[in-house]
């Protein structure tokens, strides 16, 4: 039985990561930061258990609950506070950092003992392309009227940071996923895909094997080119 852990698995990309991989035979542990919220989870037979991404502590006590692991998804995010320049602050970015990126590294720091004793680890990090420069920068895509600077920025070291995991740990298959423009609480669910759709590459890559891709950028249609 392949054992998962997804941050900010209590609604909308993580609660369909878990639905869709408890359909495939996971034993799935949905994190969130409250578990009071979890009774969606609990509803599809996820295991919730509290995870704070920004809190050191929680996260070691989440991972402290788990027999196992195999694959690792960190899906939890924040769009923040900045929508543009008008309103960007040192401390607006410092938040969407903290919880995007330092939350990353901070919940596969604490799980790498976990993955290493799995026979097949894999690690999946949830981006987006609106931290893909070539995404930004071409007009008529979804992600170019996207004024926000921080969520781009975080995003972009998301992408980043996996490829970095990927060359370090190289009997993992660590890779990020794009949902693409997804209707969301995030967009006040004005994307045009479904989160099924949104989950799509998040899904296959969670189930990747031993000889699958690693150190990749993935959407719903396949490998986004660096």
């Amino acid at each position: 039985m392949t054992t998962t852990l997804i941050t900010g698995a209590n609604k909308s990309l993580g609660l369909e990561t878990a639905r869709r991989l408890i359909d495939a035979g996971h034993t799935v542990y949905a994190g969130m930061r409250d578990a009071a919220n979890g009774d969606a989870a609990r509803g599809l037979g996820a295991h919730v258990v509290e995870l704070d991404v920004l809190d050191q502590a929680s996260v070691d006590a989440a991972l402290g609950t788990l027999p196992a692991l195999d694959v690792l998804i960190n899906n939890a995010g924040i769009l923040g506070t900045s929508y543009g320049v008008d309103d960007l602050t040192p401390e607006a970015m410092q938040g969407v950092l903290e919880t995007n990126v330092v939350g990353i590294v901070r919940v596969t720091q604490a799980a790498l003992p976990l993955l290493q004793a799995s026979h097949q680890p894999v690690i999946v990090n949830v981006a987006s392309g609106v931290g893909w420069p070539r995404s930004l920068s071409t007009e008529g895509s979804d992600e170019f009227a996207v004024p926000v600077i921080p969520y781009a920025a975080s995003k972009a070291a998301v992408i980043a940071l996996t490829v970095q995991y990927a060359k370090n740990l190289p009997s993992f298959r660590v890779n990020v996923s794009d949902p693409g423009y997804t209707a969301t609480d995030f967009n006040g669910h004005g994307g045009h895909q479904t989160v099924t759709e949104g989950t799509d590459a998040t899904v296959a890559l969670a189930l990747v094997g031993a000889d699958g891709p690693t150190g990749e950028f993935h959407n719903r249609f396949g490998r986004i080119a660096y």
